[in-house]
């Protein structure tokens, strides 16, 4: 069972990246995380799913909420090893939310070879989650993502962990998400509600698609609910069935 102060804690905390499938498991939002992790595994029933890249089409969509609530759902309540990266070497968030140490993180596996994956990763036995945070920010962060160490450090990562969730920054800010989108087995794009353009979200598309990547499917943020809940919105989301 939680703690119920480490709940409050997260919910009274407005730094913190709100993950709703902890504070609030029986709310509405957190259904429609769990609704999420459902389709994905019928999604890709027949493939099995290691890796996940989570993106936007422009900042402030949500995506590193949905990254981490994903990421929840999947190993506090399914009990699968996950591991939650904070991919974006730009602007990071995921330490400041779960009071990670950045000191060493992505960055640095990427920088020194001689660094194991295992000596940087942070555990919480209470969410039963992993992460690796971003680390130092670098002054180069495409050069280092589309580097052969970065695919050698996913691809040990892929081996290591049941799934491995990548947040990720807009696919049209840079091109950071768009060379990770070529590394792992599927891509989510996060659409907030009356906030996406149009012509900016089929630029994302166009750019995903014109690079091979696997788009999975959508989720939606910033959904008008029936229920009114603390955070003030709702997620949905649309992914593609096998075969489509």
């Amino acid at each position: 069972m939680f703690n119920r102060s480490r709940k409050e804690e997260y919910r009274n905390n407005k730094k913190r990246i709100p993950l709703i499938s902890f504070v609030k498991p029986q709310s509405i939002q957190a259904e429609e995380f769990r609704t999420v992790r459902t389709n994905i595994e019928f999604a890709q029933f027949n493939k099995d799913v290691k890796s996940i890249a989570i993106t936007s089409s422009v900042p402030n969509e949500g995506k590193s909420t949905v990254s981490a609530n994903l990421a929840h759902v999947f190993g506090g309540i399914d009990n699968k090893n996950v591991l939650l990266v904070d991919a974006d070497l730009r602007n990071p968030t995921i330490h400041r939310s779960f009071s990670l140490d950045n000191s060493q993180g992505l960055s640095t596996l990427l920088y020194d070879n001689t660094v194991k994956f295992n000596e940087i990763v942070q555990k919480s036995r209470e969410l039963n989650m992993y992460f690796l945070p971003s680390g130092p920010i670098p002054p180069n962060p495409s050069e280092l993502l589309s580097s052969a160490r970065m695919t050698q450090v996913m691809g040990e990562l892929a081996n290591s962990f049941d799934i491995v969730i990548y947040d990720t920054p807009p696919v049209t800010l840079v091109t950071d998400a768009k060379i990770i989108a070529t590394k792992v087995d599927n891509v989510i794009i996060v659409v907030k509600e009356n906030y996406s353009r149009k012509d900016t979200l089929k630029t994302a598309i166009k750019e995903l698609e014109n690079i091979n990547a696997d788009i999975l499917g959508f989720v939606m943020t910033n959904m008008h609910q029936g229920e009114k809940e603390q955070y003030g919105y709702g997620y949905g989301s649309y992914l593609k069935s096998e075969g489509n």
